[in-house]
């Protein structure tokens, strides 16, 4: 499936792709609609020009980079957008363009504080290997060890296998489980004793180390431990081993109810046209470490710098990180994934990344080590609307033209009967008549007449399908995926296609080129 959650149609929030790589931590895609405001975003482009530059030391010209940019925040419709560029541990640019907050008339600077989705996991793995050096754990350990209390069916999955999303545990956040009245109420307030609870419900999909999933499940847990082994919370602990030890100051753990600094507004788009506030989830759903954190470009700065060194973890410990965690059967994981890095190349340059998505906050970071160079990108806009990553590898390819992500080229098509299938499945959708018989029972299962609707609508705002080229087709035990290159109108796409053995859709989602 893709990355952009919200273009995905698919239950399983999996959100990643191989080259290049992005991940968001929930599923926004559901709280998340269509659409701009056009009366704000005739403001914004007012305020545009008065976005807050620093670190002038720039070795593209600023005016390629800032033309690029706000011209994409501009086809996104973003309102706002923070952009951190470092070379070798030091600031090249970071500067803040459009709005932090729409109603106040507020400018994003390098200051300014987002929300970090999926890209806070990375702190989470940072934690877990420092207690790994201290011999307080072991990746090798069952995590019945740390939770007695789970299900005997959790004894052979390892540490290692909640870092590398191939714990074969289920995804807490699906659409049914986080709906009001679910297990996972987003709008419940949980005590950690009560959500470990919950979640020791969720039914195991596959036996541990056979494959590689993205859930959730696994970071929220990975806290859970921390807590267990030191005494201390998650943020807290992160508080007093990474964010003060970096001067971390504007980093630290989401509270909507404490008076923050700079915290910029999350903001998501519905109906075709209107721009609207984040939605509220409870204290619970903004503690845990799958993603839950605050930051901006300057702390992102130090962040990148100090993964130049040992200041944190040894050079074994990161390269462990860093590495593409092979599956049981010896084969590296198809998503290419680390512990909360996905590890890639482009052009033959390696990039380690994530991205993420949370409460009308979209995120980026892409560290391209052979090059020292890395690239961030800090929105306010839902997953559905921006495309942080994108935006990330054009910045980056400004930077060094060899970093620019090639397009795809079609391959021989041995299965033309499933490329017509897929082309009738997305002209369909878009007129509003699919079939749900189409759709595998657990997609139909957690996907509601309404969200179909949605997502058909998003699909005919594209324009007409022109042309559907197979880019990608690998064989995953039953299941078959398809990556298409997707001509709409004049805009290039890559559509991703997942059938099951009985040639139903398990995953459906898009993203742009």
């Amino acid at each position: 499936m893709l990355s952009s959650r919200a273009r995905d149609f698919t239950p399983a929030p999996h959100d990643g792709q191989r080259a290049p790589y992005q991940v968001a931590r929930r599923d926004a895609r559901a709280r998340n609609g269509i659409g701009t405001h056009r009366p704000a975003f005739l403001l914004l482009a007012l305020l545009l020009a008065a976005s807050t530059l620093a670190g002038a030391q720039a070795s593209a010209p600023d005016s390629k980079v800032e033309d690029a940019v706000l011209a994409e925040m501009k086809r996104e419709h973003i309102p706002g957008l923070a952009l951190g560029v470092y070379r070798d541990g030091q600031i090249v640019k970071v500067q803040g363009y459009g709005l932090a907050n729409v109603e106040l008339n507020v400018p994003v600077k390098p200051e300014t504080i987002f929300q970090s989705g999926s890209v806070g996991k990375q702190f989470t793995a940072t934690a877990i290997m420092m207690l790994v050096e201290e011999g307080k754990v072991s990746l090798d350990d069952s995590v019945t060890k740390y939770f007695p209390d789970a299900p005997a069916s959790w004894k052979p999955i390892r540490v290692k296998n909640l870092l590398s999303h191939t714990s074969g545990l289920s995804e807490y956040e699906t659409e049914a489980r986080t709906k009001p009245g679910a297990l996972f109420d987003l709008r419940q307030d949980h005590t950690e004793t009560e959500l470990f609870k919950m979640i020791a419900t969720l039914p195991i999909e596959n036996p541990p180390g056979e494959r590689w999933a993205y859930r959730n499940t696994n970071y929220v847990l990975l806290g859970f431990l921390i807590h267990k082994v030191t005494g201390e919370l998650y943020g807290d602990f992160l508080q007093e081993r990474i964010f003060k030890p970096l001067g971390m100051n504007s980093t630290r753990i989401i509270s909507e109810a404490d008076i923050i600094p700079n915290r910029s507004a999350g903001y998501r788009l519905v109906k075709g046209a209107q721009l609207k506030n984040q939605d509220w989830v409870s204290p619970t759903y903004n503690t845990t470490a799958d993603g839950a954190i605050y930051f901006n470009v300057l702390d992102l700065a130090k962040w990148d710098a100090a993964l130049y060194t040992e200041r944190l973890l040894k050079e074994s410990s990161l390269d462990h990180v860093w590495t593409v965690f092979r599956l049981d059967d010896g084969k590296p994981n198809p998503g290419n994934y680390g512990f909360a890095w996905a590890i890639d190349r482009i052009n033959g340059h390696r990039v380690i990344e994530h991205s993420g998505a949370w409460q009308g906050f979209t995120t980026d970071i892409a560290r391209y080590v052979d090059d020292k160079l890395t690239v961030v990108v800090l929105t306010n806009l839902d997953s559905a609307h921006s495309q942080p990553g994108k935006i990330a590898h054009m910045v980056a390819g400004l930077y060094n033209p060899a970093l620019t992500p090639p397009i795809p080229k079609p391959i021989e098509d041995h299965e033309p009967q499933v490329t017509a299938f897929v082309r009738q499945t997305v002209e369909r959708l878009a007129a509003g008549q699919a079939d749900p018989n189409i759709f595998a029972p657990e997609m139909r299962a957690q996907f509601s007449p309404e969200e179909l609707k949605e997502a058909g609508e998003a699909l005919k705002g594209l324009g007409d399908l022109k042309s559907l080229d197979l880019i990608e087709r690998r064989q995953e035990d039953a299941k078959r995926h398809y990556r298409y290159r997707a001509v709409f109108g004049g805009q290039a796409y890559v559509v991703a296609v997942t059938l099951d053995a009985n040639g139903k859709i398990a995953a459906l989602g898009y993203e742009e080129e």
